[in-house]
């Protein structure tokens, strides 16, 4: 079979999916845990956490560019971008325990730690998942085939989601008893240690087929500014941003939302009393609706080849935002149409985050047939920051606007504070979410476009294996 027409394995695919496995355990437990952790468990001001959140993003605008120029530049036995995850899994899972460690110190020297542990954090998610995410639009040129390998990694992705939804605080009490902070540095040993074999296992079973063309050799502004003329990637890479507050936003205030705004409660159904605390429910609710979520990432596929990747991403998108808007209209007895929401948002979110990665990738395809050069690393390095600035302002947003509100942690709320937990449910991150549909109504290259571009790449490809 030809090269350029060559399917993947459902071993290689499996293979590669499990390391978003691993990222997701990571990358779930900033979303839903890491400001609850630092403001009720560390002990720092929800102000104070959403300034370190923005300011630690200044050198992810340098670290993500430089990630992405180096690792187009590595050459190695096992290719450009499998050896970052042999080499950065372990210290990635070392810094995970120690980001949430809760040292003996002052509130100034708990600030000053948390600011150098969760800025070394960062600095290791960049170094594997920068390449991590290369290696997608690398083991095929098949732009439909990168698109069923995206479905199987957010499948294996929101498979790392269940487990943190499942486990943390199940860990954390299992291991804290008395001493929460004690519970959450066991927890995430041991999912870190996980993530750890995870990495090791997507390294061992991948492969990497695409290179660029035949005596490449761009400097690094050459790069760059080939990337600031992408207008493919500048209109995914912004609605990445507001995807991202979004979600973030939104998956931050669940933990508050129950326990604060809805707390424990007494529910009749079928004809008999039940009681649940505000954990149980929390947990529930974030698991039906990665169960969702996961229908919706094997629906995706399908979805986006009869209507378009970008369609299908603007379409889901503002579906998500709209179920999440009318969280506002609920009372904290709404617990069956709470439900509903999250099955309806969490589905939609689904082809959004298959999508977003195949359509990266379509733009570095692009790249490479606009400009005849190819800079995949540094395409998913900058497009890994737009995603990270997502977070950094989703959880800053989150963090600044519950302080605005008054906000108090382990205590009951004002009046006011509960209208702030309800805002950042429902109406705040739903605005983000349709600036990002609007954006990608003008994102250029859709089906018919894409078909031309790998067509006429596939044609250069060959002529230079003849020269």
């Amino acid at each position: 079979m030809n090269l350029e027409q060559q399917k993947l394995s459902i071993g290689e695919k499996i293979g590669y999916s499990v390391g978003d496995t691993a990222s997701n355990i990571f990358f779930q437990t900033f979303i839903l845990f890491i400001t609850l952790f630092y403001t009720d468990v560390f002990g720092i001001t929800a102000k104070a956490v959403g300034t370190m959140f923005l300011v630690t993003k200044i050198w992810d605008a340098v670290n993500d560019p430089i990630m992405g120029i180096i690792a187009d530049r590595t050459n190695t036995r096992w290719g450009k971008f499998r050896p970052y995850l042999f080499w950065f899994a372990i210290p990635m899972g070392v810094l995970g325990v120690l980001t949430f460690t809760t040292p003996e110190l002052s509130s100034a020297g708990k600030l000053i730690y948390a600011y150098v542990s969760y800025t070394l954090l960062m600095m290791a998610y960049t170094a594997i998942n920068v390449p991590y995410s290369a290696i997608m639009g690398v083991m095929t040129p098949n732009s439909n085939e990168r698109t069923v390998v995206s479905s199987f990694r957010f499948v294996a992705a929101f498979v790392g989601q269940l487990i943190v939804q499942f486990s943390v605080l199940r860990l954390v009490d299992i291991f804290g008893e008395n001493n929460e902070a004690r519970g959450w540095q066991w927890a995430m040993g041991i999912l870190s240690a996980l993530a750890v074999v995870l990495f090791f296992i997507t390294f061992a079973t991948t492969k990497e087929r695409v290179q660029p063309p035949k005596g490449q050799k761009t400097p690094f502004k050459q790069d760059f500014l080939d990337l600031l003329s992408n207008v493919p990637w500048l209109l995914i890479g912004g609605a990445t941003v507001f995807q991202l507050i979004y979600i973030c936003m939104r998956g931050g205030a669940i933990m508050y939302y129950f326990k604060y705004f809805v707390q424990d409660r007494q529910m009749t159904l079928f004809g008999k009393d039940y009681s649940f605390s505000y954990t149980g429910l929390s947990s529930s609710f974030l698991m039906a609706g990665t169960v969702m979520t996961i229908v919706g990432v094997v629906l995706a596929p399908r979805i986006s080849r009869i209507i378009g990747k970008s369609i299908s991403y603007a379409g889901f998108l503002g579906l998500a935002g709209i179920a999440t808007g009318f969280f506002y209209f609920l009372g904290p007895k709404d617990i069956i149409l709470m439900f509903v929401l999250q099955l309806i948002t969490s589905f939609a979110v689904g082809p959004v985050s298959v999508l977003q990665w195949a359509i990266y990738t379509d733009t570095a395809d692009y790249s490479e047939w606009k400009r005849g050069r190819r800079a995949t690393g540094l395409v998913m390095s900058a497009s890994l920051f737009a995603l990270k600035l997502g977070i950094a302002l989703g959880v800053s947003a989150l963090a600044w606007i519950l302080a605005g509100y008054g906000f108090e942690p382990n205590q009951d709320q004002t009046a006011r504070g509960l209208l702030g937990i309800r805002m950042v449910m429902s109406v705040y991150p739903a605005i983000f979410a349709m600036i990002g549909m609007i954006l990608m109504f003008f994102y250029p290259l859709k089906k018919h476009m894409m078909m031309q571009v790998e067509t006429e790449l596939v044609e250069r490809r060959k002529a230079a294996q003849n020269d």
